[in-house]
């Protein structure tokens, strides 16, 4: 008799892999506004359904929660409720056998605080306290775009109308059509389908297409003058809207370009300066008053910029440099990733031909200067980082485009000192790491013990983070803790009265879109505090909801020139979608705002 089967999936698997799947798919796009409650119970019943039963805790304790979650929805179950879903956590946690029980545990005991507010309210008044307010690609974009009804606009080959509708959120559309992290992606509800939409491309069409479209007419002068310190992202994004509604801005740019980091800090290969000026040229138009290569603390004074206005905005960004921290024998041929990039932009790069080049960090920061050395003609690029190459905080199509142009990823490195070298005048010693405890959602490094090793190099790049020059600021009276200006939630500087701070500066070092939404969020609370409440929203008719598309289909992605042609000059790397690709693209769109929400839960952003 046979002793064995040969191992064959029955279709019971192929259906429970198919249903897992989707899940996935579903659970990725999910973060949109969720009741906590109802996301929890629902996390606890998918883990009582993989217990094997073995252990009480786990047979016992899942369901027990999930059935004290549920009646919690329904706004009973009892003084004491949720100290026992707490105390039914902690069990799990610390007496199932296996991650099934003990990781559900950590989870619930991780959000304890959440979970026990939004209880309280579904308790207390019958409903979450969660707010449904948008859409989730309009959510999940930090300046709450009304994405459905640009993707529409180019859908009916609307591509001004378009930009207008983007304007009225995002000062910078055809900047942001480039480098944008796109976080309005991962929301997206086409993943439950296939995969998200591609909003960026779809934005670079309209943009690329629509060509130059004027501002919108401002409204009459209020006689208010309001300065803003550093024309960046979020300086400009502020400048934008305070003209719109009629202040008088003028803006102090220690440089002589405006754009921040926008211009002096990303790459011509993944933001071509013509379109970032398609921007600034827009914002200019309004009136906005430039005050050049004007160092607030140097050129002018603070007191003479607080004094002749009747409010101030604190956007300098992060531009200062932060070192590694290590012992240095020779400085020569050490760079910050910040004066590399600056150098590049400003037509003064960095002679590196035929030079060995070493960046050290893992964010976006480090893959510019990584791929800006590869086109200056280096003949070796390495970028080494401590930990593994799947946690560095850069984007991983970034990191891949690197690889792919020749640069080399050393992952698991840190640095331990800089000595002089023997063949080059830079030697790199770092210490090999291992991955460690988890750390803010990713492992952290330890050390190994292996031998030390080392990297000689003619160019050292270092790109771990930025600070801001704040001392002359805080000098002034403008608070500052962690090396950050502190602000309340509207922007405005702890303790001061008509001084405003945001973008990099008040956050740290992030994104790009992130700047903009402070930038807007300032000017609006700006506004409010001169004493007015202007409407600036251009008013676009959205093209009727001809919903048509509820089959997978798949994404269409931007395309990149070859990569034997673009690692050797600073054109644009990216291929735009073709009119039939962007319509096809467009028609993808489920439109969220028109279905599926319905009024109960929001439909049309609402006007800031």
């Amino acid at each position: 008799m046979s002793r064995l089967a040969i191992f064959a999936p029955t279709d019971a698997d192929r259906e429970s892999r198919v249903i897992t799947d989707s899940a996935i798919r579903r659970l990725n796009v999910s973060g949109n506004a969720n009741c906590p409650i109802e996301a929890a119970a629902g996390f606890f019943s998918l883990c009582a359904s993989q217990s094997c039963g073995k252990c009480t805790p786990c047979r016992i304790g899942l369901r027990r929660l999930t059935d004290d979650l549920e009646n919690i929805l329904e706004g009973k179950g009892g003084e004491g409720i949720v100290d026992r879903l707490m105390d039914t956590c902690q069990a799990l946690y610390t007496t199932s056998d296996c991650a099934i029980g003990f990781q559900a545990g950590r989870i619930g005991l991780a959000f304890a605080d959440l979970i026990k507010e939004d209880a309280e309210s579904h308790l207390e008044r019958g409903i979450c306290q969660q707010r449904f307010t948008s859409v989730p690609c309009v959510k999940g974009c930090p300046t709450h775009i009304d994405i459905p009804a640009y993707i529409d606009l180019v859908r009916a080959g609307r591509y001004a109308d378009a930009v207008r509708v983007i304007r009225n959120d995002n000062p910078f559309p055809s900047a942001c059509a480039f480098v944008c992290e796109h976080p309005c992606e991962a929301t997206c509800r086409r993943g439950m389908i296939d995969a998200p939409i591609n909003i960026r491309a779809i934005k670079q069409h309209a943009v690329l297409t629509a060509g130059f479209v004027p501002a919108p007419a401002k409204a009459p002068a209020t006689g208010k003058r309001v300065a803003i310190i550093g024309g960046g992202p979020s300086g400009l994004s502020a400048a934008y809207y305070l003209a719109l509604m009629g202040h008088d801005v003028t803006v102090f740019e220690q440089n002589d370009h405006l754009g921040g980091m926008m211009y002096y800090g990303i790459p011509r290969y993944r933001l071509p300066a013509e379109n970032l000026d398609y921007d600034i040229d827009a914002i200019l138009s309004l009136g906005v008053e430039v005050r050049y290569n004007t160092k607030v603390g140097v050129t002018v004074t603070w007191e003479e910029v607080e004094g002749s206005h009747d409010c101030v905005f604190v956007a300098i960004g992060a531009h200062h440099f932060r070192d590694l921290g290590i012992d240095y024998a020779t400085r020569e041929g050490v760079f910050s990733a910040v004066q590399f990039l600056h150098r590049s932009s400003s037509g003064r790069p960095i002679d590196m031909a035929g030079k060995d080049v070493v960046i050290v960090g893992g964010g976006n920061v480090a893959m510019d200067a990584t791929r800006t050395a590869k086109r200056l003609g280096a003949a070796s690029v390495r970028c080494v980082y401590r930990r593994r190459k799947k946690d560095m905080t850069a984007l991983p199509e970034e990191v891949n485009a690197a690889v792919e142009e020749g640069c080399e990823i050393v992952e698991l490195m840190s640095p331990v000192r800089v000595d002089a070298g023997t063949d080059k005048p830079i030697r790199l010693v770092v210490q090999p790491q291992m991955p460690g405890l988890y750390r803010g959602g990713r492992p952290g490094a330890k050390p190994t013990s292996a031998e030390e090793t080392a990297f000689e190099c003619d160019f050292l790049i270092e790109a771990i983070g930025q600070v801001i020059e704040y001392e002359y600021f805080t000098s002034k009276g403008l608070p500052a803790e962690r090396g950050h200006f502190q602000a309340d939630e509207h922007g405005r500087a702890v303790g001061m009265d008509k001084v405003f701070v945001g973008g990099d500066c008040e956050t740290g070092p992030s994104t790009v879109i992130r700047a903009i939404d402070a930038g807007k969020a300032v000017a609006a609370n700006i506004d409010a505090f001169l004493g007015f409440h202007h409407d600036v929203y251009d008013e676009v008719e959205i093209p009727p909801v001809s919903f048509d598309s509820k089959l997978a289909c798949g994404r269409v992605n931007i395309r990149e020139r070859s990569v034997f042609d673009r690692a050797h000059d600073f054109d644009g790397v990216e291929i735009p979608l073709r009119d039939e690709e962007a319509e096809q693209e467009c028609s993808r769109c489920l439109r969220c705002d028109h279905y599926g929400m319905g009024t109960l839960r929001g439909g049309r952003p609402v006007k800031w």
